[in-house]
């Protein structure tokens, strides 16, 4: 199976943050470490950077088979760590519905980025930290 690239970890990384604690997140969930949503029946107290990782990577792993799925043309790594990004943070339905994942099966990959950006909503309101993040997303998918 195909697995987002560090840079495409890094990336998510740096949007998500990093909390060693559970916190709610702008939509409303429990959440710790790298955007990890705490399950029923998982507890937490602390947790290290390097668990937090560990389990980012667990958690992008469902992202990627959802890309996988959806998408029947070829990218290149850049675009696959861009939507796997996107899926992880938006999760697979929203990918799925998405006139974004369309676009990219018709190789209009110039018009993946207005797409991307149309997703900066949380909790009903336009997150400034989600317009950077698509922007960073588009940029990845468009330039690498």
């Amino acid at each position: 199976m195909r697995h987002i690239t560090q840079d495409g970890i890094d990336l998510i990384k740096r949007f998500e943050g990093f909390s060693s604690t559970v916190y709610i997140c702008p939509a409303g969930y429990p959440t710790i470490g790298y955007g990890h949503l705490v399950r029923s029946g998982e507890s937490f107290n602390e947790i290290s950077e390097t668990e937090a990782e560990e389990l980012l990577r667990k958690d992008v792993e469902t992202a990627e088979r959802a890309v996988l799925r959806l998408v029947n043309v070829p990218l290149t790594d850049g675009q696959f760590d861009a939507l796997v990004s996107f899926t992880f943070n938006l999760g697979a339905g929203a990918f799925q519905r998405s006139t974004l994942r369309r676009k990219v099966n018709r190789r209009a990959h110039t018009e993946v980025p207005a797409q991307m950006m149309r997703w900066v909503w949380a909790g009903g309101r336009k997150l400034n930290g989600l317009i950077r993040r698509r922007g960073a997303e588009s940029n990845l998918y468009v330039y690498s």
